[in-house]
């Protein structure tokens, strides 16, 4: 979750014994320049997944023409946010080097106090990615979750307009398609824009999205997919999605922020809060965060979450969190922790058809 990490603990109850399943995905998926399974490591152990799709759904405006364009007709798009996505070609290409194929989505992060960056948008181009902005609407992390100053009430009431006019302006400006995932989680309690902190109520966070998508509009910018990111729901999560949904007016992508914790399995992880979603919407779902923490599970997890995914034809892909603690992580999340997870991944995206990523022409803006 970038600032906002909150996946606890991998559960050390055992599953039940499937050696074969786990065994032949880190057999066969050690590559060159791939570590082989480390010996002694921990017996593998995986449970069948559930297979899953989107039934169909009712009618929904269309997405927007750039939106068209970034989501994907076949394949699905492998993203990484790293500590410096997407400034470092360098991290981009050890990733690749250790998952076998490159990523097609770079997932970086800005502040209300930062600018809209063209050199990001740029780096993720010429890294042949599509760039997925997670745009956080407060001042600092340092500050927690009271931050009267970026009360939803105040982003609508236009104390922020000026600063989201310069912003949309420039993204008009520059053309080039992103996928800008605003104020995030925003079901959970640990951000400022959360309608149970700061000061704000019940039915602002909507008006607020909107506030900021009809600035946009005014401007003119036809080159923003917009995506709807809560985070995944647990039995200690009250709020419910559908009151804090803008509509399919105001959103193209949806998504989705989930880290294993006590799950057995990927579908444990993300499934209760899809199917909540599928009661209002049926935008197609990108994955913006997830990863595992350390444990003798995390490699099943991994080759779990593969094995869910490509089950989901309406999830279009996936950002993994590809950060240790010294890089910002609450735990390290890497898929490259251990020879033993890192062959997991490897051998799940192997299995996995990749999207050939959009390029990144100028977006007419007449």
């Amino acid at each position: 979750m970038s600032t906002c990490d909150r996946a606890a603990v991998v559960s050390r109850r055992a599953f039940p014994a499937v050696l074969l399943a786990l065994s032949a995905v880190l057999a066969g998926c050690s590559g060159a320049g791939v570590p082989e399974r480390a010996a002694g490591g921990s017996a593998a152990r995986l449970s069948p997944p559930e297979q899953s799709t989107a039934p169909p759904g009712p009618t929904a405006p269309a997405v927007s023409q750039v939106a068209q364009r970034l989501i994907p007709a076949r394949g699905r798009y492998f993203g990484i946010s790293t500590l410096e996505t997407p400034w470092s070609p360098q991290e981009t290409d050890m990733v690749a080097q250790r998952a076998g194929v490159r990523p097609n989505l770079l997932e970086y992060f800005a502040k209300w106090n930062e600018g809209y960056r063209r050199d990001a948008v740029d780096a993720a181009y010429q890294q042949g990615a599509v760039p997925l902005l997670t745009w956080e609407p407060w001042g600092s992390v340092a500050a927690g979750t009271e931050q009267p100053q970026y009360a939803l009430a105040e982003i609508s009431n236009g104390r922020h307009d000026a600063y989201i006019r310069r912003f949309a302006q420039d993204v008009k400006a520059h053309g080039r398609p992103v996928i800008v995932r605003f104020a995030h989680e925003m079901n959970g309690t640990w951000f400022p824009w959360a309608e149970r902190r700061n000061g704000n109520s019940a039915g602002e966070y909507v008006e607020a999205w909107r506030h900021v998508h009809d600035i946009f509009t005014e401007v003119g910018v036809r080159n923003v997919a917009w995506q709807w990111s809560p985070n995944i729901l647990r039995t200690v999560e009250k709020v419910r999605l559908q009151p804090l949904y803008p509509g399919d007016e105001y959103v193209d992508i949806i998504g989705l922020s989930g880290y294993s914790k006590h799950e057995m399995r990927a579908a444990d992880v993300f499934e209760p809060a899809l199917k909540e979603m599928q009661a209002f919407t049926r935008r197609p779902v990108l994955i913006a965060e997830t990863g595992a923490r350390p444990g003798d599970d995390k490699a099943l997890w991994i080759a779990d979450f593969f094995t869910w995914l490509r089950g989901r034809p309406d999830v279009i892909g996936f950002v993994w969190f590809e950060r240790s603690v010294e890089q910002g992580g609450k735990h390290d999340w890497r898929f490259a922790e251990t020879p033993e997870t890192q062959n997991a991944f490897r051998g799940g995206l192997a299995g996995l058809e990749l999207a050939d990523a959009p390029g990144g022409e100028p977006v007419p803006s007449g």
